[in-house]
């Protein structure tokens, strides 16, 4: 689970700061006060200051705490996307986005975010969003925004899943793995994951396969602000999405020795949903080669409505 590849080297998987007065329940799961708590630094990293002194549309965020030093590529997801969002009207919210990954973030430095406004049309407005440290992107994106309307109407029906109550929380899976890291991202991720199939964290799946599926919800309510609940679900949509390709050989994130990177990030919103109720992430991986591997997924909301479309390839080294 650990990165240390030199190029497009952001985590790819969130393992926020192993804090020694973190406390667990008997299940393994982070007690109420440090769900709140985990969610809360989540909204902080989110919360971008800006920077009038480096230009009208220079913004500037913290990272979330990470033992590796590196930053995880969904918050930097996010906040590239809120720098967006901070200069464009709000009647226009987001639809697409797609980011490349280039450099290894420092989650102990601030991150500046410099947008370029490229249009404003009648309909559509397109932002261009770096992601600097040590005057050097670390993430380049470009971000589309578009007024409400009315057309053609279709989706891709959500498939028949255990609704998540019937699910064991991620922690109740891997209360009894000794492994710090992973007791350290228990205590602290701001959302509640439940696998349809078995994790892949430590035990090999019985079953090969390409496919996988993750019911997943913030632990609290969030503001009701549309803006805020794109940008948390694009943080969302880079925890498990490279899954798919690990489980299809068999491989768990513990293995020794495995280095998996994000390479690039493409979401479309197509329908607004709410990221503190649940969601179903379906995920699958049409194709691994040349030590790259690709994912996508397909996000709904609880009554089957497609919320949004997801697209990760990801450099994955396996020894």
């Amino acid at each position: 689970m650990g990165h240390n590849d030199a190029v497009s080297d952001t985590d790819t998987r969130p393992f926020p700061d192993p804090d020694p007065a973190a406390l667990t329940d008997a299940t393994g799961e982070p007690t109420a006060d440090w769900q709140q708590h985990a969610l809360d630094g989540l909204l902080a990293v989110l919360d971008l200051r800006p920077r009038p002194d480096e230009g009208v549309d220079v913004f500037e965020g913290a990272s979330q705490p990470q033992p590796g030093g590196r930053v995880f590529g969904g918050q930097v997801l996010a906040q590239s996307l809120v720098a967006a969002q901070r200069t464009v009207d709000v009647e226009r919210p987001v639809h697409s986005m797609h980011g490349y990954f280039l450099r290894a973030g420092d989650s102990t430095v601030p991150i500046t975010f410099a947008v370029e406004r490229l249009r404003d049309g009648r309909s559509f407005s397109a932002r261009r969003v770096h992601a600097l440290q040590f005057g050097r992107p670390i993430l380049s994106m470009i971000a589309s925004f578009q007024l409400p309307a009315s057309g053609l109407d279709h989706a891709e029906p959500m498939p028949d899943v255990p609704p998540p109550d019937s699910l064991p929380s991620l922690g109740e899976r891997l209360a009894e793995v000794d492994d710090d890291r992973i007791r350290f991202w228990q205590r602290h991720r701001p959302l509640d994951l439940r696998h349809v199939q078995p994790p892949i964290h430590v035990d090999v799946p019985e079953v090969l396969a390409r496919e996988q599926a993750v019911w997943m919800r913030t632990y609290a309510e969030l503001p009701a602000d549309p803006a805020l609940h794109a940008a948390v679900l694009a943080y969302a949509s880079d925890y498990t999405l490279l899954e798919p390709v690990l489980r299809a050989h068999g491989v768990t994130w513990s293995r020794p020795g495995l280095r998996v990177a994000s390479l690039d990030h493409a979401m479309w919103w197509h329908r607004p949903v709410r990221a503190d109720e649940w969601l179903l992430y379906v995920q699958a991986s049409p194709s691994a080669s040349g030590a790259r591997g690709l994912s996508l997924g397909r996000i709904y909301a609880a009554d089957g409505t497609l919320a949004a479309s997801v697209g990760q390839e990801g450099m994955i080294r396996v020894p």
